[in-house]
């Protein structure tokens, strides 16, 4: 079953929900029910855009496009129904892609910090989330997991999560072999083994006749680092011309089967509210979110 799911508020390709908090409440509410314990926002600021009202971003920029304080209603909204929270770094969008490494670690120490000072006694606070994506070894990049993931630990010693991608055809135009694929991995986990405890790999980039081959891998290679290997599921289409929606139920079934004979520890998804939730601005949403819980009561029956 899935049960953790990423909150996209501060996103670069899908659109927002424009929701308040009654609807924020529903949502959660829903995610409950479907089964999900585990929420990650993934980024909490992304260049000039922030989920809290940031005096670090706003010196930064001299303005900030916010609205409501979103990690205080995220916050309340887990521990009103029991969830546990993840809190997403936040991405300049400028200076890792850029080669600023050391520009990237500083503005998100000053913002860790000022996040923990106001909303770290929250008991739902149960990760971090290093929300800079990769697809292979980089050591720029390294630097800055290095970096943030010591810093966090000193805010807070609970679990940090990383989410990278596979180079997959489905972006890329062709998907990097599994042996390169080995190799940069391994590289990784060694750079970062004990400093980051799980990873959860996108699933959505490479071919579903390749993609087993690439998730037992990585739950192998997890497994080999000592970290802790979730599968990060992804409820949207990729093989669509238009960004991006809900994917169609048999693909969502594939992935999740074959996640699970990987043997990875949890299944999330990217995510819930805009393509598996009763209350997504996407119609077929419903309707996958209708088909996966058909299909969860069929198993529970059988189990039982």
């Amino acid at each position: 079953m899935i049960t953790g799911t990423f909150l996209d508020e501060i996103s670069h390709d899908i659109p927002s929900a424009n929701w308040d908090r009654e609807a924020w409440t529903r949502d959660f509410a829903a995610m409950r029910a479907f089964g999900i314990d585990t929420v990650v926002l993934i980024r909490a600021g992304y260049q000039d855009r922030c989920t809290f009202d940031s005096a670090v971003l706003r010196g930064r920029y001299g303005y900030l496009i916010v609205q409501q304080d979103l990690v205080a209603l995220f916050l309340e909204l887990c521990e009103q129904f029991g969830l546990k929270f993840f809190f997403g770094t936040y991405d300049s969008g400028r200076h890792w892609t850029a080669g600023e490494h050391q520009a990237e670690i500083d503005v998100n120490l000053a913002f860790t910090e000022e996040f923990f000072a106001r909303y770290g006694q929250s008991p739902a606070l149960a990760g971090w989330y290093i929300s800079h994506e990769i697809d292979a070894f980089d050591d720029g990049v390294m630097r800055v997991y290095e970096s943030l993931a010591r810093h966090l630990r000193g805010l807070k010693r609970v679990p940090i999560l990383i989410s990278p991608y596979i180079r997959g055809a489905k972006q890329f135009g062709s998907t990097i072999s599994l042996e390169q694929h080995e190799h940069e991995w391994d590289r990784v986990f060694a750079r970062i083994e004990g400093l980051v405890d799980i990873v959860a790999f996108q699933d959505g980039q490479v071919e579903y006749a390749k993609l087993p081959d690439f998730l037992a891998l990585n739950a192998g290679l997890a497994r080999k680092h000592g970290l802790v290997s979730w599968s990060n599921v992804e409820s949207f289409d990729r093989d669509v011309h238009i960004k991006f929606p809900p994917i169609a139920w048999p693909k969502l079934r594939y992935k999740m089967d074959a996640a699970r004979s990987a043997g990875v520890d949890k299944l999330i998804t990217f995510e819930f509210s805009h393509f598996l939730s009763p209350n997504s601005m996407f119609p077929s949403a419903k309707g996958l979110h209708a088909l996966y819980m058909q299909w969860k009561r069929e198993l529970e029956s059988r189990n039982a």
